[in-house]
Parts: structure tokens; sequence; C-alpha cells
């Protein structure tokens, strides 16, 4: 299991917690700081079975500045907004957990975390 993080956000340390009171076994990945590329964020959007606007953090100082709020969302645009993501990792929604089983969640609640363990 591996769960991508920012260890400043509360949502993160909140399912690090739910994690390690289960004794699950996982890696940490501070994505701010080891970015996922284009292809590991479409793999996990699969796995997520989302649209990369589904996990975009629209509200980040990144987002106004590339004026994502005006920018479509259709199958056509999924590269456009993927590129976006990797070259803009803070505007990944957090924390993203991939369980070795093929499972992945946006793990924002309680209830997402447990899903995976």
């Amino acid at each position: 299991m591996e769960i991508w993080l920012n260890p400043a956000c509360s949502k993160c340390r909140s399912a690090v917690e739910l994690l390690d009171g289960a004794g699950a076994e996982y890696t940490v990945r501070r994505y701010l700081e080891d970015p996922p590329d284009e292809a590991e964020i479409a793999a996990v959007l699969d796995r997520l079975g989302l649209e990369p606007w589904d996990v975009t953090r629209t509200g980040e100082p990144a987002a106004a500045e590339l004026g994502m709020a005006s920018w479509t969302r259709g199958a056509e645009d999924r590269p456009r907004w993927i590129a976006a993501l990797a070259a803009h990792p803070s505007l990944i929604q957090r924390p993203i957990i991939t369980a070795d089983d093929g499972r992945a969640v946006v793990g924002r609640s309680e209830e997402a975390v447990r899903s995976v363990l």
C-alpha cells in the first residue's frame, strides 16, 4: 500500500493515524517533493475510477494562475488536466491511497481510508 500525502495536511495525518492504528503496512510518498509523472497520475486515476478534474484542488493558487476554472472537462481534455497535475502537484487532492490489491481511494474520510484496509 502507498499513500500520497502532504505532511502539513490534517486529512493526511488522520489517514496515517488510521493506517497505523490498523497495523497496515504502507509506504509514504510525499508527492510535493516526489511528484508523480503523467503516466503515474493516469494509472492512479484509472484505479480510482475518476477523471483528473475530480482530484484537482481548484482552489489552489496554481489553478487560478492556469485558468483551470474555464477548462473544459471532456475525454479530449484529460491529457491537459493530467499534465497540469504533473507540473503542479499541489493541485492533486490528498491523500491518495493505493492498495496492493488494485483498489485506490482519495482518503479524505475515515470511511474511505478504512475501505482499503
